[in-house]
């Protein structure tokens, strides 16, 4: 048996795991929501609807969650964030079986299922960047995306064929199943070595601390203002009009998801340059790399073949990778760990705060301009923007230290890795890979 790696703990294996089995059920389900909706007899806006449901909750509440995972132990607030999920999946899947769901139906489902995202994201990755120290750190990184990404690819080309084969039902029911098993195995994180925190000045004392720690880096708030708007259009752009363009162009559900399987491919490949390259200036090489996010639209606005699309998803999912690792990286590097959730919870918030709106009004936008016109838009914001924050001098100048402060005692969570997003957002955050499916 070959031994793990130092940095690869109990508490690292347990929680990779639990993302990969997540993950799997996540990917599939993104598409299997999309195709319910439409199945059902609803339009682009229904759809678009159903998205945005999810999404408000999310906003709602990712404050609350991360001042709340700075506050209580991590694990425990993750593991009831995904016994949600499994209800609200469980139902929605049920619901779908069973024939003739109503919309108003589908979109509370949504918002449970948004609601439990929430309060999950931000102790997830507050979870990830207090368990790892040292050297490592990218690797780590590197590597447990890997794991998620790498479930991605099975996942989406799974859920995009059996969606076909049998329709969504039976996918959210898979999904409802993961997020079971992941929570079981979250519920055995060791954290009996993890120091008490102390108690804060409250609620809104921890929120306030929290937004001082993001407005006094001009790097982090920029980016997370780019992100508002750049998920924003992904969001409308693949939660909506991708489906579409797909059911009207592509030949349906079996190549849309072969697509967003490549997108995951990419990923791994992504992740794999990582865990050899250490950038100095991580930053400046993880913005550059938001420019190919740009290109999906508009293969969906010509619209290319399949075959182009699926290629140039795979060069989107290699480079957004490069960045959601230098992002992991300059987090870890420059937050206190104590703080780390509630800069996650800041973060999140910031990147999907437009996305409901955005959702909503895809529809809408589409019967007044045109499908073909809004993708193009959504790509030229996405480069624009990424013009913009190279304009910042702390973007650019921001270096990697070669031996980042350890920002846990030694003994606290196994200081090697212990789970963003995150991407994305429905159907998957830019930067985490996988923002709304864990």
């Amino acid at each position: 048996m070959t031994a793990r790696p130092a940095w690869a703990g109990r508490n690292y294996t347990l929680l990779t795991c639990a993302t990969v089995i997540a993950s799997l059920g996540s990917s599939g389900a993104l598409i299997g929501a999309a195709f319910a909706v439409l199945e059902s007899g609803g339009t682009a806006t229904d759809v678009g609807l159903v998205a945005t449901a999810r999404t408000i909750p999310l906003v709602l509440f990712l404050l609350i969650g991360g001042a709340l995972a700075d506050r209580v132990p991590r694990h425990r607030v993750m593991v009831a964030a995904n016994a949600l999920s499994f209800v609200s999946q469980g139902l929605f899947a049920l619901l779908v079986l069973a024939g003739d769901p109503q919309l108003w139906q589908m979109a509370l489902l949504a918002a449970l299922g948004g609601t439990g995202q929430a309060f999950f994201a931000p102790a997830s990755e507050g979870m990830v960047l207090a368990s790892v120290s040292g050297e490592h750190s990218g690797r780590a990184f590197a590597v447990f995306r890997m794991g998620m990404n790498g479930a991605n690819i099975g996942g989406a080309a799974l859920g995009g064929a059996l969606v076909a084969a049998v329709g969504p039902g039976w996918v959210l029911a898979i999904d409802a199943a993961t997020f079971a098993v992941a929570g079981g195995l979250r519920a055995f994180l060791d954290v009996s070595k993890v120091p008490a925190r102390a108690p804060g000045g409250g609620m809104l004392h921890d929120l306030r601390d929290g937004w001082r720690e993001v407005v006094s880096r001009p790097w982090l708030w920029a980016i997370v203002v780019q992100f508002a708007l750049v998920n924003a259009v992904i969001a409308a752009a693949e939660a909506v009009y991708g489906p579409l363009v797909a059911e009207e162009h592509l030949g349906g559900a079996g190549p849309w998801g072969l697509a967003l399987a490549a997108f995951g491919a990419g990923t791994v490949v992504g992740a794999l340059v990582m865990t050899r390259c250490k950038p100095r200036r991580m930053l400046l090489v993880g913005v550059l790399c938001i420019f190919p996010l740009a290109l999906p639209s508009a293969a969906l606005a010509v619209p290319l073949p399949a075959a182009w699309l699926t290629a140039i998803m795979f060069v989107t999912g290699v480079s957004v990778e490069i960045f959601a690792v230098t992002w992991m990286m300059a987090l870890h590097q420059e937050i206190p760990e104590e703080k780390f959730s509630r800069v996650s919870s800041y973060d999140w918030f910031g990147s999907l705060a437009i996305v409901p709106m955005a959702t909503a009004l895809a529809g809408p936008v589409q019967d007044l301009i045109g499908r073909p016109a809004a993708l193009w838009g959504c790509s030229a914001l996405v480069a624009l923007l990424t013009v913009g924050v190279l304009c910042v001098p702390d973007v650019r100048r921001l270096e990697r230290r070669a031996t980042p402060p350890v920002t846990v005692p030694p003994p606290a969570q196994e200081p090697v890795m212990g789970a963003v997003p995150s991407s994305v957002l429905p159907p998957a955050p830019p930067r985490d890979g996988a923002a709304t499916a864990e």
